[in-house]
């Protein structure tokens, strides 16, 4: 299975070096020297890590073939795409990986049904679950503890806190839920 790691940057100097965004939790696994990542587009790769360093707090990579910054900068907004056993988990107990949480039922704490996790949307301040609303509208989801307080893979859902408005829906003042931008009152 295919697990997008990281999407490349702007270049960085002149010897070949590039930015990038890491996408997962273990870059010292997936971007280390000599792993060879396939790429998208695929005709830019397969590329093969030569070296990398940490700089001003961003991960910094060199190709092997890449060797100045013209190369490097033809690089940018590449994703990089490592091969991983589809039977992998994370060390992490609290770590998932985005096809561990595809296709869960996502219900809130009182059991009320939410919809299906479609994708997961990488941003640069949070992850936030994709989920498909029975009605066949979308909510979004950010990915965060407080928000999603149980993911269970063998039942096969998350659980989520939603806080007020977060599902379209306002609350009055008693706790009744209302029509979003009415007065919650009939």
């Amino acid at each position: 299975m295919q697990l997008v790691v990281a999407r490349i940057g702007r270049a960085h100097g002149i010897k070949g070096e590039v930015t990038v965004e890491v996408r997962t939790d273990e870059p010292e696994l997936r971007l280390g020297p000599g792993a060879v990542l396939a790429t998208e587009p695929a005709a830019v790769g397969p590329l093969t890590i030569d070296s990398g360093r940490v700089h001003s707090g961003r991960l910094l990579l060199r190709f092997v073939g890449v060797a100045d910054r013209t190369a490097a900068e033809a690089l940018r907004n590449t994703l990089l795409i490592a091969e991983v056993d589809p039977e992998e988990v994370p060390e992490d107990p609290e770590e998932f990986y985005d096809h561990q949480l595809i296709d869960l039922d996502v219900v809130t704490r009182e059991g009320e049904e939410v919809g299906r996790i479609s994708e997961i949307a990488h941003l640069p301040a949070q992850d936030l679950l994709v989920v498909r609303r029975p009605d066949g509208g979308e909510v979004l989801i950010p990915f965060v503890a407080e928000i999603v307080p149980e993911i269970d893979l063998e039942e096969q859902r998350a659980v989520i806190d939603p806080p007020p408005g977060l599902l379209g829906e306002m609350e009055d003042e008693d706790g009744r839920g209302g029509e979003p931008g009415g007065s919650g009152t009939r």
